[in-house]
Formats: structure tokens, sequence, C-alpha cells
């Protein structure tokens, strides 16, 4: 039999031994409750009372989840027999909860992580341990780092969008460079961009398929306070119906049948710079009202989103429709014409600008032969009264492919612009028929014998130039070539 001295001995080990236990539990970062096979509280440690607030007599002999674990969240009921905590005391195994709250004694929740762990003693199970912490700090940055992965998300897209339109802007800069030509219609043009260009006006630039539209709106935008901005195109003839509105204002993943991912708009990409609408005429009469409240408002809504986004953007609407025209045949709306009209320019045809024919021709061929690695090839003077004696339909698009078709059949020194242009040969061939017999004429006589007959032209016409009884009309050639030609042999009227 034990003696006094040996009981007395084992109570002081047990007593030190909770003691060691308190301290231990004391010492925790984490809250620690005990809990009987019913779910009562049986101890608490010092780390839960800081944390929840709950004194260790408003909780010992209570049962837990009515005090800190009654409610979700968002406030709603939790029932008892769906908490792990007390699944545990039901089945004795180890549960774990990350994303759930605990209930302070204040009245607020606060985000925890808990594991409930059984304990058994000679095999039978007699409570469970609840140890839990608090993630407030965790889920702020969790949220701090997903805004942060959105932010950096929206930006990655912007940049890649930016990025595509500066490939298209540093194309389009290869290809035409700067505005060339010393005409006087150019020079027009030129007056009316550099008037309007410091101002936020919106501008409608007008003119017929490849004159260089998009080449004014480039250069209203580099000479406003927006250069610093980017200048973003909507070419409004290659957006298809449906799409519209994402092309412009952007969607939300989600929003429709394949957006898969958030898109930022045209609209918000040109925030701060310009927009440029090119082709603006060929706009659905249904959605010209959407984005006419945009421009007039300077806010819009991505597709699935009910945020308001605001935006500070410049127009510039290019189109070769007649306008005024479709606003009276119904097909264009007539406030949105206004909206666009407060400044029109209309951008001269290249048979208008004459002069400037050759500066661009030679242009284009300097850039081709760069590109293509040529030898340079020499622009004959024959070659060149053709380019200025065509009547370029297609503008100075025309103009660049043909000198470019020209390289691709020239030799290794001089251009062959009349293998490039339409119906040269044949009327190389006509001309060549109408001199008869064996002799020529040198290029000084067939100068002298151009000049004389324009001359007789404009005597016959009276010096009227253009016109049904101009001189123009009996020589068979542009009043703008005729105009040339009289300054190229100094003809001026007596």
């Amino acid at each position: 039999m034990g003696t006094v001295s040996d009981g007395v001995s084992q109570g002081k080990d047990l007593s030190r031994l909770r003691q060691m236990y308190q301290l231990i539990l004391g010492a925790a970062d984490e809250g620690i409750y005990g809990l009987d096979r019913e779910g009562r509280t049986t101890f608490v440690n010092d780390a839960a009372i800081e944390i929840l607030g709950w004194k260790e007599e408003e909780l010992i002999g209570v049962l837990l989840h009515d005090i800190h674990h009654h409610s979700h969240e968002d406030g709603s009921h939790y029932p008892r027999e769906e908490c792990p905590i007390f699944a545990t005391l039901r089945d004795g195994k180890v549960h774990r909860a990350s994303n759930e709250v605990f209930w302070r004694s204040c009245g607020t929740s606060l985000p925890v992580e808990y594991t409930s762990t059984p304990i058994w003693e000679d095999g039978e199970l007699q409570g469970a341990l609840v140890v839990f912490r608090d993630v407030s700090e965790q889920r702020e940055a969790d949220r701090a780092r997903e805004a942060a992965y959105l932010e950096i998300k929206g930006l990655k897209e912007q940049l890649e969008l930016e990025r595509d339109y500066l490939r298209q802007e540093i194309n389009f800069n290869a290809n035409f460079g700067e505005i060339i030509g010393d005409s006087q219609a150019l020079k027009r043009t030129l007056s009316q961009i550099e008037a309007v260009a410091a101002t936020n006006t919106s501008v409608l630039i007008l003119g017929e398929s490849g004159v260089g539209k998009e080449m004014i709106a480039r250069a209203i935008h580099n000479h406003s306070e927006r250069s610093n901005a980017p200048m973003v195109k909507v070419n409004c003839a290659s957006i298809p119906q449906d799409l519209f509105e994402s092309e412009f204002f952007g969607h939300v993943r989600g929003s429709f049948t394949g957006a898969h991912r958030d898109r930022v708009g045209r609209l918000e990409l040109a925030n701060g710079g310009t927009l440029f609408l090119d082709e603006v005429g060929e706009i659905p009469l249904d959605l010209q009202g959407k984005l006419l409240r945009a421009l007039q408002e300077q806010e819009f809504e991505r597709i699935g989103d009910e945020k308001t986004l605001s935006v500070d953007v410049r127009i510039v609407a290019a189109t070769n429709r007649d306008l005024a025209t479709e606003v009276r045949q119904g097909r264009f709306r007539e406030d949105l014409y206004y909206r666009l009209s407060v400044f029109p320019i209309d951008v001269p045809p290249l048979r208008d600008r004459v002069a400037d024919i050759i500066p661009l021709a030679q242009h284009f061929l300097n850039h081709f032969i760069q590109e293509q690695g040529r030898e340079p090839l020499h622009m004959t003077r024959q070659g060149a009264e053709l380019l200025k004696g065509h009547a370029w339909p297609g503008n100075i698009r025309e103009l660049k492919n043909v000198v470019e078709r020209a390289l691709i059949l020239s030799g290794n020194s001089v251009l062959r612009l009349d293998l490039a242009l339409p119906n040269a040969t044949l009327e190389n061939e006509s001309a060549e028929s109408a001199i008869e017999g064996p002799d020529f004429l040198t290029d000084s006589e067939f100068r002298r014998l151009e000049k004389a007959n324009i001359i007789k032209a404009l005597r016959s016409a009276g010096w009227k130039i253009s016109g049904e009884q101009g001189a123009a009309k009996l020589l068979g050639i542009k009043p703008s070539t005729l105009a040339y030609r009289m300054s190229v042999f100094n003809i001026k009227k007596p």
C-alpha cells in the first residue's frame, strides 16, 4: 500500500503539471478552448479572451457554439449540428475550418481559422480541444493582393492594347511619314489644322478614300496639348454590329457568351487623349444614339458592369461620305452629325495637288528602296509627267501602290513608271503612232511644241483655264494639270 507521503507527492506533481499546462496555454498566441462531451466550455486561455473579449466566467460551463459561433458572417443562423467543432464530439475526428467567423463580445464578427481535435481518455471520447487564430490581417492582405492583381491585370490589358496601337502608329509613320507637299490646296488644310489643334473642339475630316484622313487626324493630335496621351483609332467600318458596344465601351467577364475576361474599351483607352473615329458614317443607325450619349456625357458603362466610368477624350472623326446627305435621307442622326462636325476639314484629292505628286512619289520611292535594300533608282522626266497626268482616283494610297509596283518591275537604274501605271502603255503606243515618218523631236523641241500648243489653246479660250469653254477642256486635261504646266513653262496671261 502507498503511504500518505506518496499521495501528497503525487498531488504536488499533478498540481505542477496543471500549472505547466496553464503556462503553456497562456503563452500560446492562438486562442484555445476546451470542451466537454456536450460542447460546454471547460477552460479558455488568455489569447482567446483577448481576441474575442469574452471573460472566462462568461464561458465556463456554457455551450461554446451559442456564444461565438451561432451565425454566419452574413448574420444568418448557423445550426449547431452543422458546426465542425460539434462534429468532432460526434465522430471523434479532427475537423478544420478556414472560412468562418467567431463573434466577439461586442457583437462584431472576426474571420478565423480553427482546428477541432478530439480528447480521448481510456478509449472514450471526453471532449475536444479547439485552437483558433485571427486571420483578419491575412484576409486584408488577400483582398489587397486581389485588388492589386486586378489592377495589374487591367493595366496589362491596357498596355497590350496600347502596344498594338503603337505598332499601328509605327507602321503608319513608316508608310506615310510627315505630311508632304507645298500645293496651295494642302496649305489651306494645314492652316486649318494649326487653327484647331490647340483646342478641344470636335473635328470632322472629310475627303475621298485614300487622301490621308488619318494622317490629318494624327497631325491634329500631335499638335494638341493631348499629344503625350494616346490617339486611339476605331475603324467603324470593320466592327461587327454585335461587337460594337464591346469595342467602344468594353465588357466584364461573363457579360455575354465569349466574354472570358474583362476588356478595356477604346473610349476608356483614349482617356486623356484623342479618339479617332475613322469611317464614322458606317456606324449603324441604331447604335449611333449610344455613342452620342457617351460622347456628350463623357460617361459610359462597360457591358455587364453597373459602375459608371468617366473619361476625358477629344473626338476627331473622318468619313468619305456626305454626312449632310446621309442625315437628310435618315441614315445618320442629325444630333450626332452636329456633335462631330463642329470644325470640318476638307482634305483635297491628289488631282487637286498636282504640285505635290512628285515629292510624294519620291518619298515613297526612297522608303521602298530602303525597305527592300535596293540600289537607288532614277525617276525620269517622262515618268514624272506620267504621274502628273494621271487622274489618281485612289489618291495618295494609289500613288504609293504605283511607286511600289514600279520598283518591283524596274531594273537597277530607271524607275519604270510606264509599266506600273494603268493604261500607260496604251497611251505611249498612241503617242508613237501619232508621229508619222522617220523624223522625231528632241526633248527641247517637244517642250517648245507643247508650250506653243498650250498658249494656242489658252488664246482660243480667251485665257480661261477651267469650265466648258476653258483651255483645259480643249486640251483634254484637268484644270489643275494645266495650271501646273503653265507654271513649269512660265506661261502668263498677257
